[in-house]
């Protein structure tokens, strides 16, 4: 049985840089390190790096913590978490994505621009999510969130509207929405040049979709491995699933049923970018076992 392992899977540069950053100062002397909320969506990597003494606190736990470290995710924050820092003397290991840093800035700038104009500012993305937060952050959360048809009544399609999305969403569901936008601006007789869609959806996620796509169809079986509250991973697995039937969506090689490899001569190992290439080659390796066994 062929065993192959996708070479366009695993860490996205923010995610990688995120990690190494937490690495490096763990590393360099400190025994605790705290991190606000999962590094990474994945399970199995947070509690790789717990043993090494990161520590995973939420926004309430932020507010008790005085004269230590934190690492800020690649997700970004929103400036609240900033503020709360210099008021408790915490030292912020800041590892934002880049990318998200300048959508920030970006949503930040197009807010106030649209508060002059009794503008709104629609997001695409998960309500809650990390990135999300921080987005809605920068329109001192007045933004509207959308992630389905009927979230979009919240809108007031007679006013301005700007659209961005999270950037990990899908590209096929951002401009979904935008199309849905717009019959509801012209049914409500507002004017399309009053609305701006914005294709924030980063390219290292959004060019993995017909690369995974393309993957999916060479191989007879496909094992995706990614931590279930991963929104990319949930994306990227509807994009391999539909292109092939025989996917099967697993956090860990544990989760591995010997019977969906059943007649299979190739087998293909992808993930989401919140998936650490080491994992996917445990998963490997379970595969090649069951392989040598039969």
């Amino acid at each position: 049985m062929q065993v192959t392992i996708d070479k366009n899977s695993g860490y996205c540069f923010g995610v990688e840089f995120a990690i190494q950053m937490a690495e490096d100062e763990l590393n360099s002397g400190a025994e605790t390190l705290y991190c606000l909320g999962d590094i990474v969506h994945n399970r199995m990597e947070v509690e790789r790096l717990n043993k090494q003494g990161l520590r995973v606190i939420d926004r309430e736990q932020l507010g008790t913590l005085h004269d230590c470290k934190v690492l800020i995710r690649a997700h970004g924050e929103p400036p609240e978490t900033y503020q709360l820092a210099l008021q408790n003397n915490l030292e912020l290991i800041d590892a934002s994505c880049p990318v998200v840093l300048k959508l920030q800035n970006r949503v930040k700038h197009a807010f106030d621009a649209s508060t002059r104009h009794n503008g709104q500012i629609v997001i695409y993305g998960q309500p809650g999510h990390a990135e999300v937060v921080g987005l809605a952050g920068q329109t001192r959360n007045q933004a509207l969130i959308v992630m389905h048809e009927d979230d979009l009544d919240q809108i007031d399609f007679t006013r301005p509207v700007t659209l961005f999305s999270q950037t990990t969403k899908s590209t096929a569901g951002f401009y979904k929405m935008k199309a849905l936008i717009e019959a509801r601006i012209a049914a409500a007789g507002g004017a399309l040049q009053s609305f701006d869609a914005n294709d924030s959806i980063c390219r290292q996620v959004s060019n993995r979709e017909p690369q995974l796509a393309r993957f999916a169809q060479e191989h007879d079986v496909i094992l995706f491995v990614s931590g279930r509250k991963s929104s990319n991973g949930k994306a990227l697995f509807t994009v391999v699933n539909a292109v092939n039937p025989r996917s099967y969506f697993i956090e860990n090689e544990n989760e591995l049923q010997d019977e969906w490899l059943n007649g299979a001569t190739s087998v293909g190992i992808c993930g989401a970018t919140s998936t650490p290439l080491w994992l996917m080659r445990q998963v490997a390796e379970r595969v090649e076992g069951l392989s040598v066994a039969v």
